[in-house]
């Protein structure tokens, strides 16, 4: 096995679903992809944009599924098994409907919450003990509205609070890959928005 780390940003790929809450897995991953001044590249063997780097002294790979939200346990598995990765050193993030804008939360293993994507991940890869960013987006208040919610755009000043939010988990990503995982989660959940 390898000893890179894989990071994983779920959404739905294209520019129709680029600025959805959605997406705020992507956002992540644009914002950490800044941070070290890479690029992601298109493996389409992979079903994913890839790149391998160093982040804080650390083999990494970051990826991002190019299959939609509900098919992403195909590309983290393909991701897997080419870089040659066990699943308890990943991390995925994802928009969580049960977290207001602003709150995120790192946990490890657990079950899907009701995620597509992570449900998907599921199917695809047997080992769930691994770490899981969630993003909060908040709730549209009736589950009969989630779709239309997830799917939609967030106001101007909400999307800067989720931002801000990011920022964070993106500054306290290196504790999590020194192995000082409880360290990034109270930094994290000590935080309020």
């Amino acid at each position: 096995m390898s000893s890179a780390f894989l990071i994983v940003g779920l959404g739905n790929p294209g520019p129709k679903y680029a600025e959805t809450r959605h997406n705020a897995g992507f956002w992540f991953l644009d914002e950490l992809t800044r941070s070290a001044c890479v690029l992601l590249k298109s493996q389409s063997r992979l079903q994913a944009e890839s790149v391998r780097t160093s982040l804080a002294g650390h083999d990494s790979i970051l990826a991002r599924p190019t299959t939609f939200m509900n098919r992403s346990g195909a590309s983290v598995r393909a991701l897997l098994d080419y870089y040659k990765i066990a699943a308890d050193k990943m991390l995925v993030a994802y928009d969580d409907l049960d977290l207001p804008p602003g709150v995120i939360r790192l946990k490890q293993g657990g079950g899907h919450g009701g995620h597509n994507g992570l449900r998907d991940i599921f199917n695809h890869v047997e080992n769930r003990d691994f770490l899981r960013l969630r993003i909060g987006i908040g709730h549209p208040g009736h589950k009969d509205a989630v779709t239309r919610y997830v799917l939609g755009r967030s106001p101007k000043q909400v999307r800067e609070v989720v931002d801000t939010a990011i920022a964070r988990a993106v500054a306290a990503l290196p504790l999590v890959l020194d192995g000082r995982v409880q360290e990034a989660m109270t930094r994290l959940h000590s935080t309020n928005p």
